[in-house]
């Protein structure tokens, strides 16, 4: 494997347990996890490349001087907003509007709990300064920039200690000249404060919206920016002359310029990739409707992919503050290997959103944990095996988690430690069909027309009994479960969202206006993307409308097909919009009126199409042993199979356990598993046929959207 031939592509997720890491190139591919270390981030990082290296027949130099591309997400600007550890930051707004950012939306998110109090704010009062200055929403100046009040806001700034501004003025969606004004002349008097212009972040309509979404970005990035330009300094030293690409909350991947300028842009950068690679492996199949689920240390995350596109939500909240950028619609919640187990005051059975964590991790881990965790029940119950996880790295203890559960849960529950182990691998589970329910039977989405994919190192031990309860004909087990957002990162296209705020009534479209914003949008898109090093040929732009009934608060997305307006296409606008919104809302008013209020474009220069070759098995038996393992009625004995030895065509018929050195899939009775020609297992009931379903699926997919 270390022929010299061999160029590289290098996907990296750094989570707050593992960092994964999924590498690609010449006809094989290679994944690895290695422990996270939040003290020093960037060196876990490259202990993780340094292994791989190892394991290529290569030294660290040699392996990266051989990398093309690092495509890296990470929780790094997520947990800087979690743990309120960002930036100082201040806020220059148009005088009069000091509060409008504090204020919120002046509701709460959940209207049943009057005691419901919203966060503390990213930036208190006496750090938001009022700037005197106004235009009108067409554009037009009603009010210079006042000088005095800008000298005043700069001072206080100083003075402040701050290290990040925000600048928001009224309608700059409008007119960004006083912004970008009042930009230049903070950089000018403090170069060492980052400023993030609200017409650079959100250029769009709502005032809420935008200054919220720029003072996330001023409060993270200076967190990422620092650590992006550490990691490339750090990277270059050892001789890495490749891109280093970072993966935005969008779905796409970024260069580092525009990472280290708009840190909000990958707030969900670890979790993105995750339902890219979901819908890749579903495609495989023929399958265009997918589940994609992601069950780490940490959390879980899942994501809906309808009708080949993965769900891209614009209404995201993260720790109660708004962020109105193109988001994948990853719902999380607190249910990983690491969540803690307990009791609570009223003797219940709880499970998370607490973690261990990496440090000091499950008790069975054997680095210092001291309370139960969801990895320490799974162990307890039969599914892992105390000498082959992580591939021998790390020998589980088995006796610790054993009287950590007795001690904490077994005991004040009045039940002997295995049930209480298989009750917490029944309570998390519970959570996750409740998350999985959230994206889709509240959103109008049958679950038993989708795949689940499930990734994560711990998703395939608990993958059978979500499907069980939601009905779900198939799961799709990756070969690369353990790394999915990691194998997502390497076939994720570059992207570049731009908006326009146009708001125009479809009867009465001045469409040469709308056809000239388009146009801007797009060669806009073509320039980021053509200074990305994307090929012309390589370049696929889209364009949409935000559309409303007139009087409606929210939009709906509508693609548009093509620059040039012509009546039929704005014709065929407006029947998606009532089509759409009747998908999506249940109802539709075909005869009320409509109009458009933002235009889109998006630039993506596209990923090679499939950077992950097929894989067989190593050959040989796949058979290891048996062990015990726990099953609703009790222990029973099972075979224990070597993932990494099954090939194309093979079956596993359960209750049995497959294991791989960074995953493991447990098989209940009643489940079967075939391992599919790239080496991915597909597991279905023995109630339905593997074929059958296969062809129900497809059918599925094929049904018109306009007919749902």
């Amino acid at each position: 494997m270390s022929d010299s031939r061999h160029r590289y592509l290098v996907g990296v997720d750094v989570g707050g347990t593992f960092i994964d890491l999924m590498v690609s190139g010449s006809g094989h591919r290679l994944l690895r996890k290695t422990l996270s270390d939040p003290t020093d981030r960037a060196g876990a990082l490259l202990a993780g490349l340094e292994l791989v290296a190892e394991e290529l027949g290569l030294s660290l130099r040699e392996f990266l001087q051989r990398t093309d591309r690092i495509i890296h997400g990470s929780t790094i600007a997520t947990n800087a907003l979690l743990t309120r550890g960002g930036a100082r930051t201040a806020l220059l707004t148009t005088a009069g509007f000091r509060d409008v950012l504090n204020m919120r939306r002046g509701v709460r998110s959940d209207l049943y709990d009057p005691k419901q109090a919203p966060p503390d704010p990213l930036i208190p009062r006496q750090r938001i300064h009022p700037i005197a200055e106004r235009v009108n929403g067409d554009g037009a100046v009603l009010e210079a920039v006042g000088e005095e009040s800008v000298k005043q806001a700069v001072a206080a700034v100083r003075r402040g200690g701050v290290e990040s501004v925000a600048v928001g003025f009224l309608f700059s969606f409008a007119s960004d000249a006083h912004e970008r004004a009042v930009g230049e002349r903070l950089q000018a008097a403090l170069p060492d404060v980052h400023v993030s212009l609200s017409s650079e972040v959100l250029p769009e309509v709502r005032l809420y919206e935008r200054l919220s979404t720029t003072a996330v970005n001023a409060y993270v990035t200076p967190v990422l920016a620092d650590y992006l330009e550490s990691l490339d300094r750090r990277l270059a030293d050892k001789g890495f002359r490749g891109r280093l690409l970072v993966m935005q909350s969008s779905g796409g991947v970024m260069g580092l310029a525009p990472a280290a300028r708009f840190g909000v842009r990958s707030i969900l950068s670890g979790p993105a990739a995750g339902p890219v690679a979901g819908l890749w492996y579903a495609g495989l199949h023929g399958i265009n409707d997918a589940i994609t689920t992601d069950m780490g240390g940490t959390s879980f995350d899942v994501c809906l992919a309808n009708r080949g596109e993965v769900e891209v939500t614009k209404e995201m909240e993260i720790a109660g503050h708004r962020i109105a950028l193109p988001m994948v619609a990853v719902h999380t919640i607190g249910a990983g290997g690491g969540s803690i187990v307990s009791v609570d005051g009223r003797g219940l059975l709880r499970v998370g959103p607490e973690s261990a964590g990496a440090a000091p991790g499950p008790v069975c881990y054997g680095r210092g944990g001291a309370q139960p965790t969801v990895t320490d029940a799974d162990l307890l119950i039969g599914y892992l095996s105390a000498e082959r996880f992580w591939g021998g790295r790390l020998r589980l203890d088995e006796d610790a988690a054993r009287e950590a559960f007795r001690r904490q849960v077994a005991e004040p529950l009045g039940m002997d430690v295995m049930r209480a182990a298989h009750g917490a691998y029944q309570v998390v589970n519970a959570s996750m069909v409740d998350a999985i329910r959230e994206v889709s039977v509240r959103r109008g989405h049958d679950p038993r027309r989708f795949v689940l994919v499930a990734a994560g190192g711990a998703g395939p031990i608990h993958a059978c009994a979500i499907a069980r309860e939601l009905d779900i004909g198939l799961i799709l087990v990756p070969r690369e479960a353990s790394v999915m957002c990691a194998a997502g990162q390497l076939l994720s296209d570059l992207r570049h969202d731009f908006v326009k705020s146009c708001v125009m009534s479809l009867e009465r479209l001045d469409r040469h206006t709308v056809e000239e914003y388009y146009r801007d949008l797009c060669r806009a898109a073509e320039k980021a993307l053509l200074g990305e090093g994307v090929p012309r040929a390589r370049i696929a732009l889209s364009c949409a409308a935000d559309v409303r009934y007139v009087g409606q608060f929210s939009e709906v997305e509508v693609p548009v097909t093509g620059t040039e307006l012509t009546e039929d296409a704005v014709a065929g606008v407006a029947r998606d919009f009532h089509r759409i919104h009747e998908m999506l809302n249940g109802y539709s008013m075909p005869e009320a009126a409509a109009e458009i209020v933002n235009l889109r474009v998006v630039g993506r220069g596209l990923a090679d199409a499939a950077p992950m070759p097929a894989r067989s098995g190593d050959g040989g038996a796949s058979l290891t042993g048996r062990r015990n393992a726990f099953f609703d009625d009790g222990f029973i004995e099972v075979p224990v199979h070597d993932g990494h030895r099954l090939a194309a065509g093979e079956n596993v018929r359960g209750p049995a356990i497959v294991e791989q050195e960074t995953t493991t899939v447990v098989l209940p009775p009643g489940f079967q598993l075939a391992c599919d020609a790239c080496g991915n297992y597909l597991v279905h009931p023995d109630t339905h046929s593997l074929q059958g379903t296969l062809e129900r699926l497809r059918r599925a997919a094929s049904v018109s959207p306009g007919s749902t």
